[in-house]
């Protein structure tokens, strides 16, 4: 029984210090020293032994289990050691080598218009007032001077949720609301999202952005609103722009006009941008209608008012020449990194 123990802790020390990896040592303790290995068989045997002879038999295989632990305590430290030098020289960085660059995004043009144009008119005591996107019948339409049946509704055309509810079609309802309200004065401008069922092309879309303005007080005139277009038109696109205003028809507004500037490629000379006219349209306004402001509760033989409307889509377009409006919703970095 000696020759058999010894013969298994020569055998099993030569393993163990020829093991390569964990996976390697830890079949190795199985071996000898698991449920089947070969010391555990040897106590499994003991029952046949004299009594004389058990003790001394026990004895030598603690011994041979004890020497036998350290040693494969011993290769596994040495193995981790021999495992983390390999892995710091692997993973080793060198310093002095440059930073990889990180690209950073940016703002969408269109978020740099609108934050352009807020400056301009907060920086005029304006208030910027939002309103939900699904909104009433009655105050995308009714309040606004538009009844059912009325042939403006063909010229919004739009996504209805039911009969009194779609998806508003001008951001001139945060307008309504905010009159309703009966808070005077009223200074604020209303930009957001807009819905309306156009087809897609290089200047529609069925979702596009506006920026609504709404002024209601004591003696509001009409040269008030041309002097407040004129300082937006100089702040926003030179401060050699020019505006003129064209009589129009909107339901909202009476009188009202479109307004165009000054072209600020050419200065007003005429160019490809401004198809040799000098001018380029850039929104529409006019005088808050006295029966708007009796429906929204206003008395219009003491308060007046103007309003604007203004594209967003079409101020980016204009303020950086692009000649598509597609090209602000297709998310294409090699477009949008330009800005």
């Amino acid at each position: 029984m000696s020759d058999t123990l010894q013969s298994i802790k020569v055998e099993a020390e030569k393993k163990i210090e020829t093991a390569g990896d964990q996976e390697g040592l830890e079949e190795i303790r199985v071996s000898i020293l698991g449920k089947k290995g070969a010391l555990t068989q040897i106590l499994k045997g003991m029952k046949d032994l004299s009594p004389e002879e058990r003790p001394k038999v026990g004895q030598q295989v603690n011994e041979v289990r004890a020497f036998l632990e350290e040693k494969l305590q011993e290769r596994k430290k040495s193995l981790k050691h021999a495992m983390l030098t390999e892995r710091l020289k692997r993973e080793t960085i060198d310093v002095t080598l440059p930073g990889k660059r990180q690209i950073r995004g940016h703002r969408h043009p269109n978020q740099i218009a609108l934050e352009d144009l807020e400056r301009v008119f907060i920086g005029m005591g304006y208030e910027v007032v939002e309103g939900p996107e699904i909104e009433y019948d009655r105050y995308n339409f009714e309040l606004l001077n538009i009844p059912a049946n009325h042939p403006a509704k063909d010229e919004q055309d739009t996504f209805y949720i039911t009969k009194d509810i779609l998806l508003r079609t001008q951001t001139s309802s945060v307008q309504a609301r905010i009159m309703e309200k009966g808070k005077l004065p009223i200074k604020i401008i209303s930009p957001g999202r807009v819905f309306r069922s156009d087809e897609v092309d290089a200047t529609h879309s069925p979702s596009f952005h506006q920026v609504e303005g709404l002024v209601v007080g004591k003696n509001v005139t009409m040269a008030d609103l041309k002097g407040t277009l004129d300082q937006f038109a100089r702040q926003f696109f030179g401060p050699n722009t020019k505006t003129k205003l064209r009589p129009h028809h909107f339901p909202f507004t009476e009188p009202s006009a479109e307004v165009d500037v000054t072209c600020f490629k050419c200065g007003g000379k005429g160019c490809g941008v401004c198809k040799g006219s000098g001018w380029i349209e850039i929104l529409g306004c006019g005088m808050v209608h006295p029966h708007v402001l009796e429906m929204c509760g206003i008395d219009p033989e003491v308060y007046s008012g103007f309003a604007f409307g203004i594209g967003l889509e079409r101020v980016a377009l204009l303020k950086y020449e692009i000649d598509d409006m597609r090209l602000l919703y297709e998310n294409d970095v090699r477009f949008l990194s330009q800005f």
